[in-house]
């Protein structure tokens, strides 16, 4: 059974235009309960824990190039700046669908780091060059000479 903030994510997921299959998988997922697969997610929701984390992988394959995301596989990968995309794309995320941000870094992920990387996002300086460059976000500078709202606003949530 998903839980409300489970079920608000995938809906949300499948808006913007990623796909959102529901599986029983595997014990050895990555993340519990959630895989990549090409566009999108698979969701086992017997065996989901946290929620945010359909979001974090969700985080991964938005940010890939569309060619990329077409053909993900289950592992999003060891690059660091990829992680550092989705987790600072999740972070908006979970801004914009009005989830406390501890809902993506929970206390039983992140090596112990969640709390530090809550407030790393927060500030908005982290991984917003990144996203920036993917042209999926401004700093607060080249938002305010375009008049739109900086990070964690989001301007397109898939890059092109």
């Amino acid at each position: 059974m998903l839980s409300p903030a489970a079920t608000l994510i995938i809906d949300w997921l499948q808006q913007i235009g990623l796909t959102v299959c529901f599986s029983p998988l595997d014990a050895d997922t990555f993340l519990p309960g959630v895989t990549l697969m090409p566009s999108g997610l698979i969701v086992d929701p017997e065996r989901l824990l946290y929620p945010g984390d359909l979001l974090h992988e969700a985080g991964h394959l938005a940010t890939m190039l569309p060619a990329q995301r077409a053909s993900a596989g289950s592992n999003a990968g060891s690059d660091m700046g990829g992680e550092i995309a989705a987790q600072t794309w999740s972070y908006a995320a979970a801004i914009h669908l009005r989830l406390p941000p501890e809902i993506v870094f929970h206390s039983n992920g992140y090596k112990g780091a969640a709390a530090s990387l809550i407030r790393i996002y927060r500030d908005g300086t982290a991984g917003v060059p990144l996203l920036q460059w993917m042209g999926l976000t401004l700093d607060s500078t080249r938002a305010a000479s375009i008049s739109v709202p900086p990070y964690p606003h989001i301007i397109r949530w898939l890059r092109t």
